[in-house]
C-alpha cells in the first residue's frame, strides 16, 4: 500500500457518496425493525449492493446478509455491522424520526449499517481497479439486541475462511473524528435473569398467616445484588441489575405470584461462568427465609468482547492514516454487552468505539434512550476507518505480522 494516496481516494469517494449515505441512514432511522424482523432493512442493503455489482446472500432466517468483495488468493477480512433496532419510542424532534410506534434506532445500528455499506461501495471500487489484495466479507448481522444474531451468522458459515474481523459501535461520549481503542476486553459478558416467586397469597391484614410475597420479592431484589458483591472478586465487576418487577393487583391482597427480570453483567469470564450457580444458590437461600418458592430462568447472552492486540494495532494505524494524528485514543472496558464477542471466540479481530458527538457540544444523549442521535459526519469517519482497516489487514496478512510493519503502513 506504500505510495498510494488512500486518504485522497477516500476523499474523492465520499465527495460523491456522503450525501447518499446520510440519506440512506435517515431512511433506515425512519423505518426501524426489531431483531429478526429486519426484512425491509435487509432488502434496502441488498438492493444497493446489487446495484454496485456485488452478489449478497440473505441469511437462512430471511434477515441479515453476507456479501463478498474481491476474489482470488490472499487473506480474507470480515467487516460486521448490526442492523436491528430497539423497542424504544423515538423522542426526537427530527425530520427523520421513527415512523414505527415504540421502535427506534436508539443504539446507532442504522449508522453502523450505513457505514458498512459505504465501506462496501468503496472497497468494491478498489476491487474493480485491482487494488484489493484479498477478499472482504461483509456481514450485515440481524438481532444484535437479542441473543442469537451473531450465532445465526456463525451457523451460516459467515466467518468460514475469514482471517480477521472488525466492527465498530457509536459512542456519544467521543467527538466525531475520534476512535476509542483497547486491546483485551472492551465490553462485558451480559446475561438475562428471570425470577418467578410464588406463595399461598392472602390478606394484607394477616401476613403472619401466609407468606408475604411482595416483601420476600423486595428482599430478593436487594439482597441478591448485595450478596454477589461479597461473593466474587470486586475486580470482576459482577453486576446484577433489575429492570422489571411485577406483583399483585390490589392494595389489600398479598399476591400468590411475582416476577423480577434483569441483567447480569461481568468483566471477568471466570466469574461469568460461575454466576448462574452462585445466583441460584443465593436465591434459594433468600426465598426460603421468607417461606416463598423462587424459580430462576437464566439465559446466557454474550461473552466479553476481547480485542486481539495486533488487530487493535491495525485499527490504530488505519485511524492515524486516514483520520489524522491523535484520532485514535485509549478507551475503557464497559459493562455493556455486545455479541461481537462470539466472533472473537473463533477468530482474531477488534471492536472500536466511534465518536458521534459534535465537537464542542455539551449535550449527551446516551445510547438506548429515545433521544439518541448522532452528528452525521461520523458516517464518513466510519467509512474511512473500516475501509482503511480492511486494506491494512489485507496487506499485513500477506507479510509477517509485526508491530513495526503495521506502524509503517502508508496511508497518505
Amino acid at each position: 500500500m506504500r505510495g498510494r494516496n488512500l486518504r485522497g481516494e477516500l476523499d474523492a469517494f465520499l465527495a460523491g457518496s456522503e450525501r447518499e449515505l446520510i440519506d440512506f441512514r435517515r431512511d433506515l432511522h425512519m423505518h426501524p425493525e426489531l431483531a429478526f424482523a429486519e426484512y425491509r432493512t435487509t432488502q434496502r442493503v441488498a438492493d444497493r449492493l446489487i446495484a454496485a455489482g456485488l452478489t449478497p446472500s440473505v441469511l437462512p432466517r430471511g434477515t441479515g446478509l453476507l456479501c463478498e468483495v474481491g476474489s482470488g488468493d490472499g487473506p480474507t477480512v470480515a467487516l460486521r455491522a448490526d442492523i436491528d433496532a430497539l423497542p424504544v419510542p423515538d423522542e426526537k424532534d427530527a425530520p427523520y424520526s421513527s415512523t414505527v410506534p415504540g421502535v427506534c434506532h436508539a443504539c446507532g445500528h442504522d449508522v453502523h449499517t450505513t457505514i458498512l455499506l459505504g465501506a462496501s461501495l468503496f472497497l468494491a471500487r478498489q476491487a474493480r481497479a485491482g487494488l484489493l489484495p484479498g477478499r472482504v466479507r461483509l456481514i450485515f448481522q440481524p438481532a444484535e439486541e437479542l441473543p442469537g444474531g451473531a450465532l445465526e451468522v456463525l451457523a451460516a458459515g459467515g466467518i468460514s475462511g475469514v482471517d480477521r474481523i472488525f466492527g465498530l459501535h457509536c459512542d456519544p461520549r467521543l467527538d466525531v473524528g475520534k476512535v476509542g481503542l483497547k486491546a483485551g476486553p472492551i465490553t462485558s459478558a451480559c446475561d438475562k435473569i428471570l425470577v418467578r416467586v410464588s406463595g399461598p397469597g392472602g390478606h394484607t391484614a394477616r401476613p403472619h398467616l401466609t407468606a408475604d410475597l411482595v416483601f420476600a420479592l423486595a428482599k430478593i431484589l436487594t439482597e441478591l445484588p448485595a450478596a454477589l458483591s461479597r461473593r466474587v472478586d470486586p475486580r470482576s465487576s459482577l453486576s446484577l441489575v433489575w429492570g422489571r418487577v411485577e406483583a399483585g393487583s390490589a392494595a389489600n391482597a398479598i399476591p400468590d405470584e411475582g416476577v423480577a427480570e434483569g441483567t447480569v453483567r461481568c468483566l471477568d469470564e471466570q466469574a461469568w461462568q460461575a454466576a448462574p450457580d452462585m445466583i441460584g444458590a443465593l436465591l434459594e437461600s433468600v426465598a426460603g427465609a421468607y417461606g416463598v418458592t423462587a424459580d430462576m430462568d437464566y439465559v446466557r447472552g454474550v461473552p466479553p468482547v476481547v480485542n486481539d492486540e495486533v488487530s487493535v494495532q491495525m485499527l490504530a494505524a488505519a485511524a492515524e492514516g486516514v483520520l489524522g494524528e491523535g484520532s485514535a485514543e485509549p478507551t475503557q472496558q464497559s459493562l455493556g454487552g455486545e455479541d461481537f464477542g462470539w466472533y472473537l471466540d473463533s477468530i482474531p479481530g477488534a471492536f472500536a468505539r466511534l465518536g458521534t458527538r459534535t465537537p464542542g457540544s455539551d449535550q449527551l444523549a446516551d445510547i438506548h434512550q429515545g433521544t439518541f442521535d448522532v452528528d452525521e459526519s461520523c458516517i464518513a469517519t466510519g467509512v474511512r476507518l473500516l475501509s482503511a482497516t480492511a486494506l491494512t489487514a489485507l496487506w499485513e496478512g500477506r507479510r509477517p505480522r509485526t508491530t513495526e510493519s503495521i506502524a509503517g503502513v502508508a496511508m497518505a
